[in-house]
């Protein structure tokens, strides 16, 4: 498709047409194809993005600690998510990228995409203001807004794993680094997780300490809850 008539399509997605075209052009173009670029209006709508869904759920759901407020904003401004409009936009068939992101595929990378739609974002405030912007957020996310997940999905295995355990009286998991392999720039860990009180000790392995833990909670959570099932 045609740049310009790629542009008139995500206008219409958008539901916005810009006073002033070169904002939509600078958020469309990658660092990698110009020093003018859509970096800082990333970095504003980036800002505006997590303000609005913030505020949204603050309305939402006013029976839940700022914890639960962070997870779900969390859950809901992150990359994956950012990605998925992107894709309903079909951005990447309007970004301005260099020769090297062209070629390997850089219109279809998300986190190229996603940040693409944080640039957007800052790209609509800075033309018309921030209730227009707040309109479009909320319209890019009324579905996802409407299908918020529930808030024990949004918990991590270590978390899930340490408030079953406190809640039947046992004392918090350790976890200890029982191996390490691999150079320097690509290791490999290995994490223990042990149960007090319960006969329990699982592994996990991971590129990462954290990852190798929450696979380890993961195999612990699944002995916990048959262990307090029986």
């Amino acid at each position: 498709m045609p740049q310009a008539a790629a542009l008139a399509s995500l206008t219409g997605r958008l539901a916005y047409t810009f006073n002033n075209p070169a904002l939509l052009d600078e958020a469309l173009t990658h660092r990698s194809a110009g020093s003018i670029n859509n970096e800082r209006l990333e970095f504003l709508g980036d800002s505006i993005l997590n303000f609005v869904i913030a505020d949204e759920l603050f309305r939402k759901f006013s029976d839940i600690n700022e914890g639960d407020l962070s997870r779900l904003r969390a859950s809901l401004v992150n990359r994956d998510s950012l990605a998925d409009i992107a894709r309903e936009l079909e951005l990447g068939a309007c970004l301005k990228l260099g020769s090297g992101e062209l070629k390997s595929g850089g219109f279809r990378r998300s986190s190229i995409i996603a940040d693409a739609v944080e640039s957007l974002l800052g790209a609509v405030y800075c033309d018309a203001g921030f209730d227009v912007c707040r309109q479009l957020v909320l319209r890019l996310y009324k579905h996802k807004l409407e299908n918020i997940p529930a808030l024990d999905s949004l918990k991590d295995s270590k978390t899930r794993l340490q408030e079953l355990l406190q809640s039947r009286q046992f004392a918090r998991p350790e976890y200890s680094v029982i191996e390490i392999s691999g150079k320097a720039h690509a290791q490999n860990f290995k994490v223990e997780c042990r149960l007090e009180g319960i006969d329990c000790v699982t592994v996990g392995e991971g590129r990462s300490r954290r990852k190798a833990e929450q696979l380890a909670a993961e195999a612990a959570l699944e002995i916990v809850n048959r262990h307090f099932e029986n």
